[in-house]
């Protein structure tokens, strides 16, 4: 077995890393009845005898003495991270997994980036290789951020670069929450163009979401709690009605649209922490998607999109749970990819489901779906026989498809507006180390990316011509 680190950074990352700990816990514990610390447990938690002191020895076999998560926290204020210590998930992390500050980087990507980055970084590496060396086959990084802000922004992709420097040969993983047009950070575009340039250059894959897409689902779900679609039962204070335990109250739907992304990462680490009669591994992810090494863009969408029976709703057949995976509804960014290229698609499905199923679904879903010419085949799937709790099945599809391009368009638009008029550029230009053609820079990279795609897409239109092959003498 292997095992995986998750990184979050930044409040919306420890807020979405918090709703992944809470649900990976309660999954474990609907799955393992003994109380065992097993391989499934290990892949994201080590088991730590704390009688002999706060640095006790790791118990590979046996009973669960204290479980401690894989991860580090970082957050430049101390709210969320303080918030978490004080709540229930309070045992599985400590003091050395924990690196914050008290004053925030000010929704300025070059405050993280170049002051916090410069200023914890010794502490950063000291505290991912103790991380590390907990592990006995480190598989993958799981870096959890925000786009928008300047903390997941700026030291969120510096971490990033430093996980290539200090562990080249791990995956890394990024699910990057991406602002919506109405974001009240004003620089967010800055933020969020200076992020990407980093993710071009130092992520294997990347999982971006887009707050509106989340906002929308979350809505949808509270009209149909509303107009009694979904049954009757639905838990006060679930994480579907959020906080407020109201389903008609939406002021803040975070804890819900959280929740959807842990949902996300809770169905992509499913082979990696339990067993299935095809397993998928998360270094296949990125070998079998991501066929050009800046193309690595990965749209996700998600059947069911609650957890945890939260929400009484009949289990959906077999064939409507892929149809759904493949309509916009069920998407974690707004995007078209039916009419779109494909360069390549993963299934990953829970539940006890047979091969012969996911193939025939495929093949009654491949005529509607445009595959670029030399990948015909590019289907990556994975099955898993352990579902999602409350759930008989879930599926969850990555694909590698021009339909991000939309969001990339936007987010440059957003960002010429600002720049034409040097609007607020004086902020990021006092930092030391930051100068304008770091803007120019990273532009450009983000236009370099656009291009690839239009380059891809034109190639679309063109008539379909299959390779020619060997003819075999009969």
């Amino acid at each position: 077995m292997t095992q995986s680190v998750v990184v979050q950074v930044g409040q919306c990352g420890n807020q979405v890393g918090c709703r992944f700990w809470d649900l990976a816990l309660r999954e474990h514990a609907a799955v393992n009845k003994k109380g065992i610390y097993d391989e499934a447990l290990s892949s994201f938690f080590r088991n730590v005898d704390t009688r002999s002191g706060d640095n006790g020895p790791d118990i590979y076999k046996g009973k669960i003495c204290s479980l401690k998560a894989r991860a580090l926290l970082i957050d430049m204020e101390e709210g969320v991270v303080n918030e978490i210590l004080q709540g229930p998930l309070r045992d599985v992390f400590d003091s050395k997994q924990l690196i914050t500050d008290v004053s925030g980087s000010g929704n300025n990507w070059a405050v993280g980036h170049k002051i916090y980055g410069c200023q914890y970084r010794e502490n950063i590496v000291e505290k991912l290789r103790k991380t590390a060396e907990h592990c006995d086959c480190l598989q993958c990084f799981f870096i959890i951020h925000s786009m928008g802000g300047g903390t997941g922004s700026g030291l969120g992709t510096f971490v990033l670069n430093l996980l290539e420097e200090e562990f080249p040969e791990v995956y890394r993983f990024v699910t990057s929450v991406y602002p919506s047009g109405e974001d009240d950070v004003v620089t967010s575009p800055y933020n969020s163009v200076l992020a990407m340039k980093e993710l071009n250059e130092h992520a294997d894959c990347v999982l971006p979401i887009e707050n509106e897409s989340l906002f929308e689902i979350v809505n949808k779900i509270h009209q149909m709690i509303n107009s009694g679609k979904l049954g009757s039962t639905v838990k006060q204070n679930s994480l579907v009605t959020s906080s407020a335990g109201s389903a008609r109250t939406l002021e803040k739907p975070f804890d819900a649209m959280n929740n959807i992304v842990a949902n996300l990462l809770l169905n992509l680490t499913s082979s990696a922490r339990f067993e299935g009669s095809l397993n998928m591994d998360l270094n296949e992810i990125s070998m079998n998607l991501v066929p050009f090494p800046r193309l690595h863009y990965l749209v996700s969408s998600l059947t069911p999109l609650y957890t945890l029976a939260d929400v009484n709703v009949p289990s959906r057949r077999l064939d409507q749970m892929f149809s759904d995976a493949f309509s916009r509804d069920h998407q974690l960014i707004q995007a078209d990819p039916k009419h779109s290229l494909y360069l390549a698609c993963a299934l990953l499905v829970r539940g006890n489901m047979q091969v012969s199923d996911l193939r025939r679904n495929i093949e009654r879903l491949k005529p509607s779906l445009h595959f670029v010419s030399w990948n015909q085949e590019g289907w990556k799937t994975g099955l898993c026989s352990v579902p999602p709790v409350g759930h008989s099945h879930s599926l969850l599809a990555l694909a590698n498809n021009t339909c991000v391009k939309p969001t990339f368009i936007e987010l440059k638009d957003r960002f010429m507006k600002l720049y034409k008029k040097k609007a607020h550029l004086h902020h990021y230009l006092q930092i030391d180390g930051m100068e304008q053609s770091c803007f120019s820079e990273a532009i450009s990279s983000l236009s370099d990316l656009i291009e690839e795609y239009n380059e891809l897409d034109a190639a679309k239109g063109g008539p379909r011509i299959d390779p020619s092959r060997l003819k075999i003498a009969v």
